[in-house]
């Protein structure tokens, strides 16, 4: 297989070897890519929003941009069967789809820089945010579907190491990167910044190869609506035969609510107690990226052990404990050293849940749909995280900091309800 570094070179590495394979090394300028948009669709737009003197209660609801992540599945099929005028036909299917969204979120990421939000006056960066977040949305698509026709089934797990290194690293440019330039420069120099910086998936994309599984001449439009129908009727019409679909539709909608209805007003909550731009990028996102990174690690090994069940209850208290680690920084106040603690608790037991999550959601799904069930899940996971969210910011706007967050620790408590019922039916049909 060749190799990115000279092969012997490569072979120190050992096992780490297959990270310098030629279509796997892809995968960290992809992730790169993809990772980029993620924080300017809300997390570091919140921040500049709330500079601009805007309310919480429409900060808040800004998150309700975000829906598109949750609803990708929707429109997946037709990415899949149709072709981008001109740039399908000069560089193949995935990559002239992979260029059109990068292409157009580079203009999306420029329109939402220039925007110049002010109260009254959010239309602009509101539409240019919805359309950073559907382009991102649809980028995720493509390079999903190129990375598995692109690597060979022994490359699949470096693929997706190497796309997830380059994704959190975007976080930190897009997130801790973007505070530091705003700060310094302001938020068009950040924005444009960003908007440069989606140039490395470009230049990644016009020198990567076309699969050749992804050529597939004299497609049409009814052979698109066919596999739609295949990839959404069909999973759904199998999970809904299930035993307590119901509840557990409601548990994936709700287990990291707490987490959520929190995270949505971190950033009007860090600004409000008084700790600058430059602080909350040093410690909430630079500590915080690493420890969720950590809390992945952990609580992959902790399912290993414990198995799923017990690790959704280990993780859901842990995110529960950490939300009121909230209430103390809200009664503390500006202290950069309970901020930190704060905030590696917080991403920590976050990316804990999340594994435990993530691990819960593939076990729940047929064989036969594997890969489309695990979408819908994880966007009913997104979609209902987004809309119960949105109403945090008006929630923020009537009550104190310290009451808010307390409220957030009252909103994880149904998901672990849920989890309790789910337990003992499992355990009942076992016996059974």
């Amino acid at each position: 297989m060749e190799t990115v570094i000279p092969r012997r070179w490569a072979a120190l590495f050992g096992p780490g070897a297959v990270y310098f394979e030629r279509y796997v090394f892809l995968f960290f300028f992809l992730g790169f890519a993809a990772g980029i948009p993620l924080a300017l669709s809300f997390g570091t737009l919140s921040y500049w929003l709330t500079e601009v003197g805007t309310s919480k209660g429409e900060i808040g609801l800004f998150a309700m941009l975000g829906i598109p992540y949750a609803l990708k599945f929707a429109w997946a099929p037709l990415m899949d069967g149709l072709r981008f005028p001109a740039l399908c036909h000069l560089f193949g299917r995935r990559r002239g789809w992979i260029l059109a969204t990068q292409l157009a979120l580079i203009a999306a990421i420029l329109a939402a820089g220039f925007s110049n939000p002010q109260p009254g006056f959010l239309v602009p960066v509101a539409l240019a945010t919805f359309c950073i977040a559907f382009f991102s949305a649809s980028q995720d698509i493509v390079i999903d579907a190129y990375r598995v026709e692109i690597l060979t089934g022994d490359q699949q797990g470096a693929g997706a190491g190497a796309y997830q290194i380059g994704y959190r690293l975007a976080m930190l440019a897009s997130g801790a990167g973007a505070l530091f330039l705003a700060d310094a420069f302001g938020w068009e120099a950040a924005y444009i910044t960003m908007a440069v910086a989606m140039l490395v998936g470009v230049l990644t994309t016009l020198l990567s190869p076309e699969p050749g599984a992804a050529v597939v001449p004299n497609e049409k439009f009814h052979d698109a609506m066919a596999k739609f129908e295949d990839m959404v009727i069909g999973p759904f019409r199998s999970f809904f035969t299930t035993e307590n679909w119901l509840l557990v539709l409601a548990f994936v909608a709700l287990y990291k609510f707490g987490d959520a209805f929190a995270s949505v007003m971190t950033g009007p909550f860090y600004l409000d107690i008084g700790f600058t731009l430059s602080e909350i990028a040093s410690v909430a996102k630079l500590v915080g990226i690493w420890a969720t990174i950590a809390g992945a690690v952990v609580g992959g090994m902790l399912v290993h052990r414990r198995g799923i069940i017990q690790s959704l209850w280990i993780c859901g208290i842990l995110q529960l404990v950490s939300n009121f680690m909230f209430v103390v920084l809200a009664e503390v106040g500006n202290d950069l050293t309970v901020l930190s603690i704060t905030v590696l608790f917080e991403n920590l037991a976050g990316g804990m849940g999340s594994a435990a999550f993530i691990a819960y959601m593939a076990s729940l799904c047929n064989i036969s749909y594997t890969a489309t069930q695990y979408a819908l899940l994880s966007s009913l996971a997104n979609l209902g995280r987004t809309a119960f969210s949105a109403q945090a910011g008006f929630v923020a706007d009537e009550v104190s900091w310290s009451f808010f967050f307390a409220l957030s620790v009252l909103a994880a408590i149904p998901g672990l309800v849920l989890l309790w019922i789910l337990g003992r039916r499992q355990v009942g049909n076992a016996v059974a």
